[in-house]
């Protein structure tokens, strides 16, 4: 097993905290045809941190940099969990018992399925201890 394959290469843009950064953000991804899959906003001191799935990860960085976005590539986790109480439980504590930090997260849940986003700070023995406990991890060419 490649852990290659399940390094989701995430979007992260740090912008200061005033309105319009978001719309400014969604806007140039329309502009260039770029489907935003997941997104999460974080604060901190009046500045934050836009992190965000898309199906077109280099056209999206060349176009928020070409507008004055400082924007930065991250590796994550997609990872299938139950849509149910303790699904979240389930994975984060295969992790903790592996000592593998989570830095932070965030999920969806579709008609079907959630999905968690994971950045950890052991990419690929997290990929490879998910993998062995048979949880479904999302590819990065079916998220790009």
């Amino acid at each position: 097993m490649s852990c290659e394959q399940y390094m989701i290469r995430q979007i992260s843009l740090f912008s200061e905290n005033k309105p319009g950064r978001l719309a400014a953000m969604a806007k140039a991804c329309q502009e260039e045809n770029v489907n935003i899959l997941a997104f999460s906003i974080a604060e901190a001191e009046g500045f934050g941190v836009i992190r965000a799935l898309v199906d077109k990860p280099d056209v999206a960085f060349k176009k928020l940099t070409s507008m004055g976005f400082n924007v930065a590539f991250t590796h994550v986790i997609a990872v299938e969990m139950k849509d149910e109480p303790g699904g979240l439980f389930e994975i984060a504590s295969k992790l903790s018992e592996a000592g593998i930090n989570i830095e932070y997260s965030y999920a969806f849940s579709g008609k079907n399925k959630a999905i968690l986003i994971l950045r950890v700070d052991q990419v690929e023995e997290a990929i490879r201890l998910l993998h062995s406990q048979k949880f479904n991890l999302i590819a990065s060419e079916s998220i790009q």
